[in-house]
């Protein structure tokens, strides 16, 4: 028979943020006994009525291990200042709870949670404070209620927030009505997980709402891995299996899926409705910009000249093809390697159109690319989101934008570079935004590895043949001189790098396994990089490895980094999430677009809202009793996070490669070793090293290096865009016969 211990919280004596787990001391029947378990929320001063079983630690004694726990807030005076000098609400420390307990004693919660304008009346609060502190409030208790209902089915205190955050007040109301809802609208929450708190709930196994559900979750699981559509075939056998249903039955309920709109079925292939509107969108936007045409104004070619004088360059024959291409067409894609000349080609694009008297705006998909866009072209560039005005859910493709049909961008012509990495939503937005009229010039790698989000959006404009493009292929003469460029080239060609480490700039150290590839690793960014040439171990030299896991992989690299070059010190605080424990001087990335958290910029005197996924910031500090980590990024953004966003970053000591597109670093160290064979791919290698500026090291062995430069295996993207472009220009050329 269960035990049931009730009274005070007279101390939280640890807690963990991802779960929940609580190990707490209560005031019962005057005596301090050791309550342990998952009690989220749990703060001093509260009256906690816990059931569970005793048990005894062989260290720590007799503790009871709770099942389950009600929450009743504190009525005496000292109990209501002990909750509230906590930490418990946010914006509420002990100088700030003793003059409001002081002001209105025993009503101080009524007040905080009801009238909330009353607070005013306490120095120090101003009425946007009385707001923020009375929400907090709230939210707190609804929270704590969300988070004990699912903590039944097992679910983590970090997922059941995220429940909240989408559904607020109603998470459980909805939940009960439809746990399956969970997966398609909430990240992180699996199938597997929604089945576990729908059979808990009593819903039949085998209900047509569960198999539905199943097959709208098995393809966000595909458009996860890149694809907008999928074959249908491989879907069902996908879903049986998830499902653990007769295929027969899941193709029933596929079918009435179909015929109710539910999923798209185009031939063999099959579209959640959202990708295959998209699609078409896309298809139909890019077929009028390349069939809309621009007046040759003669006055070009002495724009150009001018250019190539400015520059002191001389133009290639294709350069300057490219340069006229973008002036007489509304559309345009240039594509080629390290060297070739894009950002010429760019700069001498916005120079014609500039002194065209046209209206031209710059963006890229990340920050940091955007700003070595406006760097070499010497003109604002913005991120792609931020051009946008984005907003509403900061997760993909929920997202919102401003800038849209209704209220497109002024700009008479946008100029996009590192095309590779936009994926397919974005493409639909970003068309969707241009004026009637208005041009879009598009530079990228297609080589490169494709972009994170569904679509493999410029190779299938390429491969469409639709739209206009200049691929380059000459290697400039300065840009010879670099092996990195070299190196880069004969990798994309299939041909082995150079290796014999005589170069200023590409660098091959011989490791014949993961631990001595990672224990010279550490080497070269503590201290052989930085004594030799002066680099900077955190903000100059980047790690990059084709994988998470294994010893060479960034979990551990980073672990081994964080050691050696930010340590454990008395003077640093910290904090554990999960595994990883997050130290002030840490280096860290952001790791999803967050549109609505604000940062400020003390040196500028600046503020916004807005941080990207890929930014790369330090941990300036930690405060254990505000329960917030703050980041300056490198930009100079300053973020506070609560400790229940941090699943927001991750350290940065050592990225994967692909979480590295868009970035640029001075120096690249890349282990080369054996990793899971998909990963071993040419582009993956062509990629890691064309993120390098001036260095490139390469540690590991030539079996792995000639492997990836052989594996020229790229994962198969099934998407239909390419088909529906070339339909476009099969209807043209009909049309022209």
């Amino acid at each position: 028979m269960a035990d049931v211990v009730e009274g005070e919280v007279c101390d939280v004596v640890y807690v963990n943020e991802d779960n929940g787990y609580t190990v707490c001391e209560v005031d019962y029947n005057g005596e301090l006994t050791v309550i342990v378990g998952h009690m989220p929320f749990i703060a001093p001063g509260e009256t906690i009525r816990a059931t569970g079983v005793w048990t005894t630690h062989s260290e720590y004694g007799r503790q009871l291990k709770v099942e389950s726990i009600e929450h009743v807030l504190p009525q005496n005076l000292s109990s209501i200042y002990a909750y509230l000098s906590s930490g418990a609400v946010s914006g509420v420390g002990p100088s700030t709870a003793r003059r409001i307990v002081d002001k209105f004693g025993e009503n101080s919660l009524d007040i905080i949670r009801s009238e909330p304008d009353k607070l005013t009346a306490v120095r120090g609060i101003s009425a946007a404070k009385a707001a923020a502190i009375s929400e907090a409030f709230i939210l707190r208790q609804d929270t704590a209620e969300t988070v004990m209902f699912f903590q039944k089915f097992g679910v983590s205190t970090a997922l059941a927030i995220r429940v909240y955050n989408e559904y607020g007040p109603e998470s459980i109301n909805i939940v009960r009505d439809n746990p399956y809802s969970l997966c398609e609208t909430v990240r992180g929450m699996g199938f597997k997980t929604c089945d576990k708190i729908a059979v808990a709930l009593g819903l039949p196994f085998d209900s047509r709402s569960r198999i539905k559900s199943g097959l709208r979750y098995a393809m966000s699981e595909t458009a996860a891995n890149g694809h907008t559509c999928y074959p249908s075939d491989q879907l069902l056998s996908y879903a049986a299996k998830l499902l653990d249903c007769p295929i027969e039955t899941v193709r029933d309920c596929y079918n009435e899926c179909v015929l109710t709109g539910g999923l798209i079925s185009e031939k063999d292939l099959v579209y959640l409705p959202l990708y295959y509107n998209m699609e078409l969108s896309v298809a139909n936007r890019l077929a009028a910009l390349s069939r809309a045409k621009t007046e040759y104004d003669p006055k070009i070619e002495e724009f150009l000249s001018d250019f190539a004088a400015g520059s002191s360059i001389v133009l290639s024959e294709e350069q300057r093809r490219a340069i006229i291409t973008a002036n007489t067409s509304k559309a345009l894609i240039i594509t080629g390697g390290p060297g070739t000349g894009k950002t010429t080609i760019m700069k001498g694009v916005l120079h014609t159109l500039v002194r065209r008297g046209l209206d031209v705006v710059l963006c890229a998909p990340t920050g940091k690319a955007a700003k070595r866009l406006e760097e070499s072209c010497g003109h604002e560039a913005k991120t792609v989101h931020r051009l946008l005005e984005v907003g509403g859910d900061i997760d993909g493709d929920n997202q919102t934008f401003s800038r849209n049909e209704s209220n497109p961008l002024d700009a008479d012509c946008v100029i996009v570079d590192e095309m590779s990495m936009i994926d397919l939503p974005l493409m639909d937005a970003l068309l969707k935004a241009l004026k009637r009229g208005a041009g879009l010039i598009m530079a990228g790698d297609v080589d490169q590895l494709p972009s994170v989000g569904a679509g493999n959006v410029l190779s299938d404009m390429i491969d469409s043949g639709l739209i206009p493009t200049v691929r380059l292929t000459t290697v400039f003469r300065q840009a010879e001189e670099s092996l990195i460029v070299v190196n880069a080239h004969r990798i994309n060609n299939g041909e082995m790098p150079v290796l014999t480490n005589k170069s200023s700039d590409f660098f091959f150290m011989n490791r014949p396994d993961h631990q001595s590839a990672a224990n010279v690793i550490l080497d070269l960014v503590k201290s052989r990089l930085p004594k030799a040439y002066g680099y900077d171990s955190l903000t100059d030299i980047q790690v990059l490895s084709p994988s998470k896991k294994g010893t060479a992989g960034t979990v551990n690299l980073n672990a081994m980094l964080q050691e050696r070059l930010n340590p454990p010190s008395k003077n640093k605080q910290e904090h554990k999430r999960g595994t990883t424990v997050f130290r002030e001087g840490d280096k860290v990335i952001q790791l999803r677009n967050d549109y609505n958290i604000n940062w400020t910029n003390p040196d500028e005197g600046t503020e916004g809202t807005g941080i990207f996924n890929g930014d790369v910031g330090i941990v300036e500090s930690i405060d254990s009793d505000e329960h917030t980590l703050t980041v300056v990024f490198d930009d100079g953004k300053r973020v506070e996070y609560p400790f229940t966003s941090l699943d927001l970053l991750e350290l940065a000591y050592a990225l994967t490669v692909h979480k590295s597109q868009g970035c640029e670093f001075k120096v690249i160290v890349i282990p080369v070793c054996r990793f899971m064979p998909l990963l071993m791919t040419r582009n993956l290698l062509y990629t890691a090293i064309t993120r390098a500026r001036d260095m490139v090291v390469l540690v590991g062995t030539q079996e792995a290096v000639a492997y990836m430069v052989r594996n020229d295996h790229r994962a198969k993207r099934y998407t239909g865009l390419r088909e529906k472009l070339e339909l476009f220009v099969r209807r043209e050329n009909e049309g022209e016969n």
